[in-house]
């Protein structure tokens, strides 16, 4: 069996689970043949794991002009049939308006050139992640090749329009369905019939336990403590609750600390202009975006990670924190809860709630003994159902069924 793995871009940053799960299932002695539909900045690769990925994935973008042309009509000669369907699925599986329809035809091209490299390389099954313009790309070339499909669904942004407008069908249709969280799953529940709802499986994101940094011990309190949160600067993210909640915790237990932003995005010129309101310019830090192995090591020497979301997945960088051995926060939120049980492994606070969020910023600061509950329990909670090595055993099942 064959598997191709398709996402909009490969190897990235953000996404470094997909590669995690990629590099286990081949140790586990599957075929994997990696495409995506753009290629990253190679500036941002930042180790030889992201670097052979790089170097071993088919890319569809940029567009060569020969290739696309070739490939097309070696298409429409080999399958004329499938070609036409192919062109109608296309058409027919969009949102509605002219930018959508050329939409459609830009991904009609894309996927014949994924087709017809995929069947070069004798693929029997083909799996995306994210339900976004790279599953039409694949929804499409595996109509075209009559090869089974399957998807990775992570989050609400999934469920929302467009791509929520289209996401039934593909669900209908897929071999098989992963779920990264069971609130997830619920969500995909709702766009289509109950016949369908066998085809579901929950498979976590992992973390690689081999692959961590070293930590550092919790402070003294002759240095601050430190809080981090790692995630892009977007509105959804709640970056400016969380400033406004960290400013109001500083003036009561966590007066010693200091709060590190890892991530970029259009709403930095917006927190840069509230730190600075707020007087906090000397102990709020923002680091943008930074790389995997950079963004572990600030985890590590960190005593605390916080998120303020608004919606959510479940987050890897919580895992990888609770495997550092690192109190987390976060909103009771998606598939959150399902990992973090308030006061057992991490702290929860209802979201927008910045009131709630103050209290638990404070909650640690001088309680070493929950600070060490917390801290134990988190590793044991990532140790038994995300560590990558038992994420992956459910797709690994699923493939095989497929193949069957």
């Amino acid at each position: 069996m064959r598997i191709a793995y398709m996402t909009s871009e490969y190897p990235a940053p953000s996404h470094t689970f997909i590669r995690r799960e990629v590099t286990e299932l081949r140790r586990r002695g599957l075929d994997i043949h990696t495409f995506s539909v753009r290629s990253p900045d190679p500036s941002i690769l930042d180790d030889s794991e992201h670097f052979a990925a790089y170097d071993t994935t088919c890319y569809l973008q940029p567009v060569h002009i020969k290739r696309y042309v070739m490939e097309h009509l070696r298409g429409l000669l080999a399958r004329p049939a499938r070609y036409c369907s192919a062109l109608l699925l296309a058409l027919h599986h969009r949102a509605p308006g002219l930018k959508s329809l050329a939409l459609a035809l830009a991904y009609f091209l894309e996927a014949i050139v994924f087709a017809m490299e995929m069947d070069r390389r004798e693929i029997t099954h083909v799996h995306n992640h994210f339900a976004n313009p790279s599953a039409i790309v694949t929804y499409i070339a595996s109509h075209y090749l009559e090869i089974p499909f399957s998807l990775t669904l992570h989050g609400n942004s999934e469920t929302d329009y467009p791509a929520g407008l289209l996401l039934g069908e593909k669900l209908r249709d897929a071999s098989f369905v992963a779920c990264a969280s069971y609130y997830g799953r619920a969500q995909a529940y709702r766009t289509v019939p109950a016949s369908c709802w066998r085809k579901f499986q929950i498979v976590r994101c992992g973390v690689d336990l081999t692959r961590l940094p070293l930590v550092a011990s919790r402070p003294g309190r002759d240095r601050p403590l430190r809080f981090i949160s790692v995630a892009r600067l977007v509105q959804e993210k709640g970056h400016l609750g969380l400033i406004r909640a960290y400013a109001a915790a500083r003036e009561g237990a966590a007066q010693n600390s200091e709060l590190v932003l890892v991530g970029d995005g259009p709403m930095r010129a917006a927190l840069e202009e509230e730190i600075a309101f707020l007087g906090l310019s000397n102990c709020v830090t923002l680091l943008g975006a930074l790389p995997e192995e950079p963004t572990l090591h600030e985890i590590a020497k960190s005593d605390m990670l916080v998120l303020a979301s608004f919606i959510e997945g479940l987050p890897v960088c919580l895992m990888e924190a609770m495997a550092l051995g690192k109190p987390v926060i976060a909103p009771r939120v998606a598939g959150i809860p399902e990992m973090i049980q308030d006061g057992y492994n991490g702290l929860l606070f209802s979201p927008s709630d910045w009131n709630g969020l103050r209290h638990a910023l404070g909650a640690l600061v001088k309680n070493d003994k929950l600070y060490a509950k917390l801290t134990a329990a988190g590793r044991d909670t990532i140790e038994g159902e995300f560590d990558i090595r038992l994420a992956v055993t459910p797709l690994i099942q699923r493939f095989a069924e497929a193949a069957g």
